[in-house]
């Protein structure tokens, strides 16, 4: 499971959020129709260190690689930018009530790793229709994976497996596929 985390000396969350209960399950109230984002785990992939890591924060725009940084509406306006990806996964039971990996929305997202001169925040960029869109598809079981590089697809197909086996054997096939296997 360590494979691709190098944050070993930092506080982890307890891994993905799996499977709990409907929150509006039959009472008919506020909130009934609503996407539930209890099965929602954002993990980071940084391609140039090579971590991998979950990341919950990321879900209120709070992770780790968003944190002091001021978001640029061009990319093109930042210097040298480091990609990072941030990927909605979603989980599922299978109809024999087995885990599995379900939905998959990788996001690209840049920062600069110095902040420029006077300032003490770093600038980014992330595309804001992107990060919803594909973090509703995956909600909703979509696999999108388009744009990421192969060493990308490895590292998180990698950390998927290390995470749990057997999630990722009862996963479909359709996942598996797109993430390289």
């Amino acid at each position: 499971m360590d494979l691709f985390n190098k944050n070993t000396g930092k506080k982890q969350g307890s891994g993905f959020n799996i499977l709990s209960g409907d929150s509006t399950d039959g009472h008919g109230g506020f909130g009934v129709g609503s996407l539930s984002l209890d099965n929602l785990t954002p993990v980071i992939i940084d391609p140039v260190e090579e971590r991998v890591f979950i990341d919950m924060g990321a879900i209120h725009a709070r992770s780790e690689i968003e944190k002091k940084v001021k978001l640029l509406d061009q990319l093109e306006e930042l210097n040298d930018p480091k990609l990072y990806w941030m990927v909605w996964v979603t989980t599922a039971h299978t109809d024999q009530g087995s885990p599995k990996y379900f939905g998959v929305g990788a996001c690209r997202f840049y920062r600069e790793e110095e902040a420029p001169e006077g300032s003490r925040f770093k600038r980014g960029f992330k595309s804001m229709p992107e990060h919803v869109n594909n973090m509703d598809k995956a909600l909703k079981g979509r696999v999108i994976v388009k744009g990421m590089d192969d060493k990308s697809l490895y590292m998180l197909r990698e950390y998927l497996k290390g995470f749990s086996e057997d999630y990722w054997n009862h996963s479909s096939s359709e996942l598996r596929s797109a993430l390289g296997e």
